[in-house]
């Protein structure tokens, strides 16, 4: 909840960088969706993709206050996240409502970024991989299967806290993903990038995305200003 309209011009200035120093890989931002149409065309013809931050699992209805997925797409989203921890923790959404909402974000024509990540208590207790691959194994439909998707691991105990953790623990966890996405999807989930979020910043990047089985980021506090958000682009 994050951004207004001087938003736009951080996005441009983003935009304006790639322009100069172009990076090998697919860069998106996922603005509030009060900003998705004027970012999609204060964006247009840059290479910068525009996803949504979450949708509906409904197609349409009464609903007050819900936002669908064929409305992000109408307002100029491509991708959408989906069970981001935030989510998961702050709304209670389970993995069941996150694989109803993948399936909408699919019928809608987005590509889904699936969300999972432990807990700091989970991670204490040595679950973290027995967590992750349940919430892979539960919020991820069949319908993916030959369709375009991410999966992003955010350990919750990383978000905004500058934490991280070591790469080892990282490497671990995306390797639990990687061979649930195989036993799910075959080739598809062999071939799906897992990206990594918590605490991604230009200091810490290239370390991260050079891990085994690290596919990319997906960046939150460090994506607000071009700076912050350029400094882990040049480490791409």
């Amino acid at each position: 909840m994050n951004g207004v309209d001087a938003a736009l011009e951080e996005a441009r200035a983003m935009a304006a960088w790639l322009d100069v120093h172009p990076v090998g890989a697919r860069v998106a931002l996922c603005p509030p969706a009060t900003l998705i149409s004027r970012m999609a065309e204060a964006l247009a013809g840059t290479g910068v993709e525009i996803g949504g931050q979450d949708c509906s699992p409904e197609a349409a209805g009464a609903f007050t206050g819900d936002i669908s997925a064929a409305m992000l797409a109408d307002a100029g989203a491509g991708l959408v996240i989906l069970g981001h921890s935030e989510r998961r923790q702050g709304h209670g959404e389970d993995d069941a409502l996150v694989a109803a909402k993948t399936r909408a974000a699919l019928a809608a024509g987005l590509e889904p970024i699936v969300c999972v990540g432990e807990s700091l208590a989970e991670r204490r207790a040595g679950r973290a991989e027995t967590v992750v691959a349940r919430q892979i194994r539960g919020s991820l439909p069949r319908e993916l299967a030959g369709a375009a998707f991410a999966v992003a691991y955010e350990p919750v105990w990383a978000i905004g806290s500058g934490l991280t953790p070591t790469g080892a623990e990282i490497e671990t966890v995306h390797k639990t993903i990687r061979t649930a996405l195989a036993e799910l999807f075959a080739e598809a989930g062999a071939a799906a990038p897992i990206l990594y979020g918590g605490s991604v910043k230009g200091a810490n990047a290239g370390e991260i995305l050079r891990l085994a089985e690290v596919g990319g980021a997906l960046v939150g506090g460090a994506s607000l200003t071009a700076d912050a958000f350029t400094a882990i682009l040049a480490a791409v």
